[in-house]
């Protein structure tokens, strides 16, 4: 199947999925206790590193092709660079972390916006990016505020929600029009957009972000690398992507005795999503430069 139509199918499957969710969360009136409790957080951070994170992984095949990294030399002073910005991440995070959180919301929503079609309009791509950072705030922004607190205090946390909650009631009706005026032209890319929207609004943040993180930006990055890769075997696909998440397990152990003196759920979160943090600008780094080219199909 060519990977244009994976990539429909993908959206559709994922516009019923996160319809689904949103209309579960609406009408059954679910506890957000229920599902982000300890066992809760267990939960989402294994699907996040298991389905999310991989794709990730995949970025040793853009390295390869826009850098044409050959010699064992080549790998390990691109390795080392890689390493270098996530150490820059990690040490923000540690010495400032409201700029930390700030910044992470800015990239975050700037790496999403790259995952509508194209021909999709820059400012709605924008506000899809930004929808699943933001509007969690109107109606959860109490558990937005304790999960944010979990990762970089509560005293930024408490300052920096309430003006997230301000600018998501902005964002609603924007993003609302964007996909009016998209659906005439697109609509299963209107229906992606607004299903990310109410999966948003109504689930619990970190399940609307679980599901998006995996279900509609992972799993669409996958489908455009395996486009991308050209004649590439899927065996030597999954060997590439093999080394850097052992390196992500690894990490994430280190990651999780060094933080040993937090509770259950800090270290969760922060290991989750300063990890995401180190790995996306690097990440982007690459990746950007291959979709503003427009994901051409390279043979290798």
């Amino acid at each position: 199947m060519k990977p244009m139509g994976s990539l429909r199918i993908q959206g559709f499957l994922f516009s019923l999925c996160a319809l689904g969710a949103a209309a579960f969360f609406t009408c059954a009136g679910f506890q957000v206790g229920n599902f982000t409790g300890q066992s809760g957080l267990i939960i989402l951070a294994t699907l996040i590193l298991l389905l999310g994170v991989p794709h990730g992984a995949f970025d040793t095949i853009f390295a390869y092709r826009l850098y044409d990294l050959r010699k064992p030399t080549d790998w390990m002073i691109f390795t080392m660079i890689y390493l270098l910005l996530a150490a820059v991440v990690v040490a923000f995070w540690w010495w400032a972390p409201m700029g930390f959180l700030i910044l992470f919301l800015l990239i975050s929503a700037a790496h999403f916006s790259g995952d509508p079609e194209e021909g999709t309009p820059h400012a709605t791509r924008i506000l899809y990016g930004g929808s699943v950072l933001l509007l969690p705030a109107l109606l959860h922004s109490g558990e937005m505020a304790r999960l944010f607190g979990l990762l970089v205090g509560d005293a930024p946390a408490l300052l920096l929600v309430p003006w997230i909650k301000l600018i998501a009631w902005i964002w609603l009706p924007c993003v609302v029009l964007g996909v009016i005026l998209l659906a005439s032209s697109d609509w299963l890319g209107a229906m992606e957009i607004a299903s990310v929207v109410l999966l948003s609004v109504a689930a619990p943040p970190l399940i609307a972000f679980t599901l998006f993180f995996c279900g509609m930006h992972s799993a669409r990055h996958i489908l455009r690398t395996i486009g991308y890769s050209g004649s590439l075997s899927r065996g030597l696909l999954a060997l590439s992507a093999l080394l850097p998440m052992i390196g992500v397990v690894v990490v994430s152990a280190l990651a999780w005795w060094f933080l040993k003196g937090k509770s259950l759920d800090e270290r969760l979160i922060q290991i989750v999503f300063v990890g995401l943090a180190t790995l996306t600008v690097p990440h982007m780094a690459l990746v950007e430069r291959v979709r503003f080219s427009g994901w051409i199909k390279n043979s290798f």
